[in-house]
């Protein structure tokens, strides 16, 4: 049964058909990329595979492309965007896969920067902190960890003082998947002390974002450390459990010491619920007062065809805007799966769901639709909003294939929204 809301063909001709042509004559009379479209307005990127960034046939970062298909990806990146962000290999697991200073793994990294490099493309580094995709030798040490209790699996065996906060079910975050997902979470072992785990947290900081120094320009420094529903603030990780809610500010801290030139940014989910980004706005005030040097915010925007409205996009970026901080777009999809109609979160647990139930009824006419909601309410606010980041190059590589949330279909040929976006910038001229 395929999700129908009445009189959804009266509302689309009215604004998205006339967008729909306005881009379809630009894209004809040469206007016919994303990143021609807004270079006036800010940066248009895409996240990248490994495939991508190696330039190879092979299965990686749970996609599996041909010769031939990365070819077509590879020259579509490089023709429609001017900035490229990592789906994966600067994630702790990825990158710092084993312990110590020999337990690094910079191949494929590297070719992610020199692709970016070679390509003049501004280049953001994703993600440094995280309570996914960090191997659980991050956290283990010789103290005990906390004493199991009879309590139910969702109570807390450490205090639940303020900056701390309940375990959260389905919480790891999208990323990798087979066995790296939930990283160190569900590690029960011996931990490190508060002090063995800052050390470690400042090596890798101060290797990655010193190698890179200089090549790429923003990082994610801390990703998805808010709570997702109830009071407490932070989401309850190990690394607020062993080093208490600093941490964030440690991070941030180190990064700055690495690379003083580069961006630092604080990157989550679900901002468009007015309660989490009320926690957002808590957060980085406090560290504002604390002279914490977060230079941004990352809202990844993994949204629905459904929702949010014109509206609500357009309340949630000018509350955010009361930080006084660049605005960047991160994650950018659009869920067309009858499943993902309510959901706007990033838990890979919960991925399945969203992508269930086959596409909703005018999937193609919605998408196109919602992205040009989205896009006019980032123009709007131009002066915040640097950067726009699409979550996949296509839907054939997309963490939400089943949902086709993106502008060109897995063979990378452009669907009705890429004339939508288009539109869009060609109309605020």
């Amino acid at each position: 049964m395929k999700t129908h809301i009445p009189n959804f063909n009266s509302r689309f001709t009215l604004l998205t058909s006339a967008l729909l042509a306005i881009g379809a004559t630009a894209r004809s009379a040469g206007i016919s990329t994303l990143k021609d479209a807004y270079k006036d307005q800010f940066y248009v990127g895409v996240a990248i595979n490994r495939t991508i960034a190696m330039s190879t046939g092979v299965r990686a970062d749970n996609v599996n492309r041909t010769q031939e298909q990365v070819n077509k990806d590879i020259a579509l990146v490089k023709e429609q965007f001017n900035q490229i962000a990592p789906e994966n290999d600067l994630k702790w697991a990825l990158i710092h896969p084993q312990e110590g200073p020999d337990g690094y793994n910079f191949g494929p990294s590297d070719a992610y920067v020199n692709f970016g490099v070679s390509n003049n493309m501004y280049i953001v580094g994703h993600t440094l902190v995280w309570h996914a995709q960090t191997p659980n030798w991050v956290f283990a040490g010789t103290n005990p960890p906390p004493r199991a209790t009879n309590a139910s699996p969702d109570a807390v065996t450490t205090t639940n003082a303020p900056g701390t906060n309940a375990p959260e079910r389905g919480s790891f975050g999208r990323g990798f998947g087979g066995g790296f997902g939930r990283g160190g979470f569900g590690y029960n072992g011996p931990r490190a002390s508060r002090e063995e785990l800052l050390q470690r947290m400042r090596d890798h900081i101060h290797t990655v974002v010193g190698r890179y120094k200089g090549k790429i320009k923003v990082w994610d420094v801390v990703n998805e450390a808010i709570a997702n529903g109830g009071t407490n603030l932070l989401r309850n990780s190990l690394w607020l459990q062993i080093i208490g809610p600093d941490f964030i500010a440690k991070a941030f801290e180190y990064a700055h010491e690495a690379d003083p030139d580069a961006i630092l940014r604080y990157n989550d989910y679900g901002l468009e619920n007015p309660g989490k980004r009320r926690k957002l706005i808590t957060l980085i005030k406090s560290l504002q007062e604390q002279h914490v040097p977060v230079m941004a915010i990352g809202s990844q925007t993994h949204v629905s065809v459904s929702s949010p409205s014109f509206e609500a996009e357009d309340a949630a970026l000018t509350e955010l805007e009361q930080l006084g901080l660049p605005i960047h777009i991160t994650e950018l999809d659009v869920n067309s799966a009858q499943g993902g109609q309510r959901d706007t979160g990033a838990d890979i647990a919960n991925n399945a769901a969203t992508t269930q139930g086959g596409l909703v009824d005018n999937a193609n006419q919605r998408l196109a639709s919602q992205y040009a909601t989205l896009f006019r309410v980032f123009l709007k606010h131009r002066n915040s909003v640097k950067v726009v980041t699409f979550w996949g190059v296509n839907d054939g590589v997309s963490w939400r294939a089943g949902g086709r949330p993106l502008l060109f279909d897995a063979k990378d040929q452009p669907k009705p929204a890429l004339d939508a976006v288009i539109g869009a910038a060609t109309l605020q001229h």
